[in-house]
């Protein structure tokens, strides 16, 4: 067999064949279409915002992984189509291949796509040119919101202007050049840094401008859009079941679960940014009823806020402050000023009860039952 080099980006009008095994037959597919537009776009399995190649050939279920070829070369792997538009496919261009296979080469595992870690505005109007001091042969974009977790968040300022990203000049509406007349959003330019690499960032900052360097590195959401090859982590105690919020437990309200998930805990996963590392948003996402939990059953799928006066940080947190109360009561308190209050031993007592009725082996996922063997092995030995 011989082996097919990768090319580079085909232009615009640019022909390429998409070769798999679709659904409607056995044999081999081949595709033909044109290059519509490339661009960033938000990939659907990585849920990120990378370059990607729209193409006017059918993509269906069976094309992902295939090769979109271009002469004698790969242009791009099929993967992903729009739902509810003709023939409209997307492939997934040439850099963003070599970027990936290059990070997995040099640590051994996939970690994701830097990102600057700020959301920006454009400024096309003049008024807030004016008003932040823009000179008229100046172009950026308005710096709106910062995650705490990115290094910018200690280099940049909300109100700062980002006039060039490594030199290369930002337009108004936040676009860089791109080939021949051609322009693209700067996120491409961030998302082909590795890991841990320096950009250098011109800003306008209270009319003067600046050069700042800043360290970039993939940055995760507060609540996770995928859980791949990984079980979900729960805390059982009482019958209240506790799990941290992730997009996946969202889709479980069906496909339109963007109205019919409960909407707070909805925004908070789509818009709330991470305060510290390690941080989850904790759900008491169902009650398993018993004696013990009467009254307590509407409360589901409200997010937890305290243990006993404690801030809740993470699902570990939560199950370390409750496996470690030494009080008569347990209370927590949860979203909406809604409270739980458990005389503590009749709930431990309660729990391995609904734990059998219900067929459940464990009261934590295996992740949390390390954690707290790992635990008690360091108070153990320091201890001794």
């Amino acid at each position: 067999m011989n082996s097919l080099e990768l090319g580079d980006i085909p232009f615009l009008q640019e022909a390429v064949a998409v070769v798999g095994y679709p659904q409607g037959g056995d044999n081999i597919s081949v595709t033909k279409g044109v290059v519509s537009r490339v661009e960033p776009t938000q990939y659907a399995h990585g849920a990120t915002q990378l370059m990607a190649i729209q193409i006017d050939a059918a993509i269906n279920p069976g094309n992902s992984g295939g090769p979109a070829i271009m002469g004698d070369k790969v242009a791009g792997v099929a993967f992903q189509n729009l739902s509810g538009a003709e023939n409209i496919g997307y492939i997934i261009p040439v850099p963003v291949i070599k970027r990936f296979i290059s990070g997995v080469e040099e640590s051994g595992k996939y970690s994701g796509f830097c990102s600057l870690g700020i959301s920006c505005q454009a400024t096309e109007n003049i008024q807030i040119r004016e008003c932040f001091g823009m000179r008229p042969e100046m172009t950026g974009v308005l710096v709106s919101r910062i995650n705490p977790l990115s290094d910018a968040y200690k280099i940049l300022k909300k109100d700062d202007i980002l006039l060039e990203f490594d030199g290369v000049p930002i337009a108004n509406d936040g676009t860089v050049p791109f080939r021949n007349r051609e322009r693209i959003t700067f996120d491409h330019l961030v998302s082909m840094k590795k890991p841990e690499e320096t950009a250098v960032i011109k800003v306008l900052r209270d009319g003067k401008e600046h050069e700042l360097n800043v360290t970039l590195r993939p940055l995760q959401p507060l609540v996770p859009v995928h859980q791949f090859d990984k079980l979900p982590s729960y805390y059982i105690f009482a019958g209240f079941v506790f799990i941290p919020l992730t997009q996946p437990y969202l889709h479980e309200f069906g496909e339109d679960w963007y109205n019919t998930s409960p909407r707070r805990l909805c925004e908070r996963a789509l818009r709330e940014l991470p305060k510290k590392a390690g941080q989850q948003l904790v759900i008491l996402s169902q009650v398993l009823m018993d004696d013990i939990n009467v009254g307590y059953e509407r409360l589901a799928e409200l997010q937890v806020k305290k243990v006993n006066g404690v801030e809740v940080e993470n699902l570990k947190h939560l199950c370390s402050i409750v496996e470690n109360c030494t009080e008569e009561n347990l209370r927590i308190d949860l979203d909406d000023e809604r409270m739980i209050v458990l005389k503590f031993q009749n709930a431990r007592l309660a729990t391995s009860r609904i734990l059998k009725r219900h067929r459940i082996p464990s009261a934590m996922s295996n992740d949390l039952v390390d954690d707290q063997a790992s635990k008690g092995e360091t108070e153990a030995s320091c201890t001794s």
